[in-house]
């Protein structure tokens, strides 16, 4: 009787417990925070989180408007997740350059809006390398030149091994032969 009391309070326990590891994800219902950034070029960067700091488990629908220089507007336009991480979003190259002002609203079940000016400014591409000079000092400095290079070092360094194996066998046997007489 005892053992079946204590098969069917750990079967309580354990239904307990999993039930209590499952209510923290139930309680995103709320509000979302919505962080919006320029991206440094034509883009908006979005992270969004549960309104409790937590991240998100899922993923949303955002919306983005906006309106720019000279009155352009843009959007709405949905966004996707971005494979940067957990609750980031990103437009891509969206904005014209200019100074614009951006909205980013999510629906229900968790709704959420943020504002945020952005300086959108053309993407800049990296400088090309600068050209290097090779010249043929660099070439035998380096052995890649018929003739010269790391084959004499080569050439020296067997030719030292054979002689020193040639003399440790040479008095290799000089005493051999002696400690036999």
């Amino acid at each position: 009787m005892t053992r079946i009391r204590a098969v069917f309070t750990a079967v309580v326990v354990g239904l307990v417990l999993a039930l209590l590891s499952t209510a923290p994800a139930a309680a995103h219902t709320g509000k979302l925070k919505l962080e919006v950034a320029g991206d440094g070029a034509e883009g908006v960067t979005i992270q969004a989180t549960y309104s409790d700091g937590h991240r998100l488990d899922k993923p949303v629908r955002l919306v983005l408007t906006g309106t720019g220089p000279d009155g352009q507007r843009i959007g709405p336009v949905q966004l996707e997740p971005a494979p940067e991480g957990q609750g980031f979003y990103s437009s891509g190259p969206l904005l014209s350059p200019g100074k614009w002002r951006v909205t980013v609203t999510a629906p229900a079940p968790n709704p959420g809006k943020a504002t945020a000016d952005i300086q959108a400014k053309v993407a800049q591409t990296a400088p090309a390398p600068a050209p290097v000079a090779v010249t043929a000092d660099t070439n035998r400095a380096s052995g890649s030149e018929a003739g010269g290079g790391w084959w004499p070092i080569a050439a020296a360094g067997l030719v030292l091994t054979a002689a020193a194996m040639g003399v440790a066998m040479l008095f290799g046997r000089r005493r051999t032969g002696t400690q036999n007489d």
